[in-house]
């Protein structure tokens, strides 16, 4: 027993020498290999990442002595055209400036500022932009596509931020007028991701809501002018008052007039339904019916557009009105009831006409209702106090009227056909007189 027990004790000892010596020869190579390895990287929240990294890049940073007259391009030194810094980004940051050495035009430097795939300030600031809220109270708007920001910036439109994509797009606008807005270069991808159109060009604006009174229109657009206005009644379609404003616009009409209730002129749909008519044609709009006497001559006839398809003789005559909270509803007197507690009155007395007779006669205006709720009563009062017509565009039997942009389209170049035959007509007198 003591034999084997003598075994097993020297046995253990030489496992307890192997092992310690094992650890002695092995523990140094992991010592090595620990310093080879790299360290763990710490990840913090995107709102510590600017404060972590400049603490870092502080610490870490090597100070760089530069030499007098060592390289062509020395600190201080003046840098040839085409030139551009190019900085190593180490992480995340909220911006960086860059300058732009290219000879573009007269300005040859502009400056602008580079968004890092991080930033969401163009996610933020679309989404706000496209509210009428935030529209109405900051005064500011959305404009994307070039041709429609050269129209605003040509009318006299304050830009304010210009969001693109390279830097060679930037030749396409007036320069000076980018000179003094806040440039910012984002990927083609953020764009197309907040952009509305199905093929974006890569620039997105955000102007200051322009003012009338203080924009320039085209020269050529005044000239083709012609004394028609045009007053838009509760047109809640943003699609149809673009098509409107792109009419009137392309007519050569004198102002289009947006009484409250109607959808807001510079949502993106409309500005895109337009295409650049804002810029072409004064357009005011969120006013009362009270004001708007005030933006019209005093000796102009106002119309009004019928939704009636009916001939003005198939009528029945005379009619009542009801008049509700939001509705108009028009009665026959054989279907009236008597007992109803409702306010009846009858309806402003204006003469019934066919569209293509004769009414475009000196300075006139046409009102176009909504789809959904017509003509306000306001618009007949108006049409009655000038001496107006109510302009019917016949159709087959079966329709009951015209989409409000399409009909006001009939209206408008009816209109302007009417206006130069009476000009030319004028002009043929003196011929025509006998001596």
């Amino acid at each position: 027993m003591a034999l084997l027990m003598r075994g097993v004790f020297r046995q253990f000892d030489s496992f307890l020498f192997m092992t310690v010596s094992e650890k002695l020869r092995v523990e140094p190579r992991r010592c090595v290999r620990a310093l080879r390895r790299r360290p763990v990287k710490v990840l913090y929240p995107e709102t510590e990442v600017a404060g972590k990294l400049q603490a870092v890049q502080s610490i870490k940073a090597p100070k760089v002595s530069v030499e007098k007259n060592s390289s062509p391009i020395s600190r201080g030194a003046e840098r040839p055209p085409g030139y551009e810094t190019k900085k190593q980004s180490h992480g995340p940051s909220a911006t960086t400036s860059h300058r732009v050495y290219e000879v573009l035009g007269e300005t040859p430097e502009l400056r602008y500022k580079k968004a890092n795939p991080l930033d969401k300030r163009l996610g933020k600031v679309i989404t706000i932009a496209k509210s009428r809220k935030f529209r109405d109270q900051h005064g500011k708007i959305l404009l994307e596509g070039r041709r429609l920001i050269i129209d605003a910036l040509s009318s006299g439109a304050m830009l304010n931020t210009l969001f693109f994509s390279t830097v060679d797009q930037l030749k396409e606008f007036p320069q000076e007028k980018l000179k003094r807005a806040n440039l910012i270069k984002v990927k083609f991808e953020d764009i197309r991701t907040w952009s509305d159109l199905v093929t974006p060009q890569g620039f997105m604006a955000i102007f200051s809501k322009p003012d009338h009174s203080k924009m320039t229109y085209p020269s050529m657009k005044l000239k083709h002018a012609f004394p028609l206005s045009l007053i838009c009644d509760n047109i809640r379609d943003p699609g149809n008052l673009g098509t409107i404003l792109r009419s009137a616009a392309g007519a050569g009409g004198s102002k289009v007039l947006l009484t409250k209730g109607c959808v807001d002129v510079w949502e993106p749909k409309v500005l895109r339904a337009a295409m650049g008519a804002h810029f072409r044609i004064p357009v005011i709009a969120n006013l009362a019916w009270e004001e708007i006497p005030n933006y019209l001559p005093s000796t102009i006839t106002v119309h009004v557009a019928d939704s009636c398809s009916r001939p003005p003789e198939s009528q029945p005559q005379p009619r009542k009105a009801t008049l509700s909270k939001q509705k108009m509803h028009y009665e026959e007197d054989e279907d009236s009831d008597s007992d109803s507690d409702m306010d009846r009155f009858t309806l402003p007395d204006v003469e019934a006409q066919l569209y293509h007779e004769n009414w475009a006669n000196g300075e006139c205006a046409v009102v176009i209702g909504g789809e959904t709720h017509g003509l306000s009563l306001e618009a007949l009062q108006l049409s009655e106090t000038t001496r107006g017509r109510r302009l019917i565009i016949p159709m087959v039997p079966g329709m009951d009227s015209l989409n409000s942009a399409v009909a006001a389209s009939i209206l408008i170049f009816e209109g302007k056909r009417q206006h130069n035959l009476k000009a030319k007509q004028e002009e043929l007198k003196p011929h025509c007189q006998l001596p």
